[in-house]
């Protein structure tokens, strides 16, 4: 069973990119928001005859493609997530944050793969793992205030998701590294690349 976990996974999100491009919220946006979803996806799939990550780097990079695609359906401000706003006790809605978070768990897939193949040390690794994420957070926001400032109105506006949050490209990027950190300490501890 665990031989056909990426497969399933694949499937999975194949159906959820379908369902997300039901009836988007706005279709601009959505198209926009897939993108990567789509190009890491197939880089994935198509990958996966050379390379197989362990089920843990799949289950981890899975997050996030689900996340991302949940996200360009409704727009990440308007995913219903009250409840969690409700328990938080605040206003924001931070399914956009959690899925930063969610970001950061490609440190782990990266660390594997250097270390399986054997193109850097265990500490090496983890830095470049951990630099790469900070790295993607902070190009993606770029991207957003390009995307926002060429596109305005309302689809700039819920494609930068900042909610009104003047900090919000900052607090975006934390995220991104936190969950590069909790990724990282998983990695350490579990060490898929020595049972390979």
């Amino acid at each position: 069973m665990k031989h056909y976990f990426p497969q399933g996974l694949a499937l999975g999100l194949l159906l959820l990119m379908v369902w997300s491009v039901i009836n988007p919220a706005m279709f601009d946006v959505w198209i926009a928001e897939m993108i990567p979803v789509i190009g890491i996806y197939l880089l994935l799939v198509f990958t996966y005859p050379k390379f197989q990550f362990s089920n843990t780097s799949y289950a981890l990079m899975s997050i996030w493609l689900i996340m991302h695609t949940i996200g360009a359906h409704y727009t990440f401000a308007n995913v219903p997530f009250d409840w969690f706003t409700e328990w938080w006790g605040g206003e924001r809605n931070h399914f956009d944050r959690i899925a930063h978070f969610s970001v950061g768990f490609y440190a782990y897939p990266m660390v594997e793969l250097l270390l399986k193949k054997k193109w850097a040390a265990p500490v090496a690794a983890g830095f470049f793992g951990l630099f790469m994420i900070m790295s993607v957070a902070a190009g993606y926001e770029i991207i957003e205030w390009w995307y926002a400032d060429l596109a305005g109105g309302d689809a700039g506006i819920e494609f930068l998701g900042s909610q009104g949050d003047i900090w919000d490209a900052q607090k975006d990027m934390l995220a991104d590294t936190l969950g590069a950190i909790a990724a990282l300490i998983l990695y350490f501890f579990k060490r898929p690349d020595r049972r390979a």
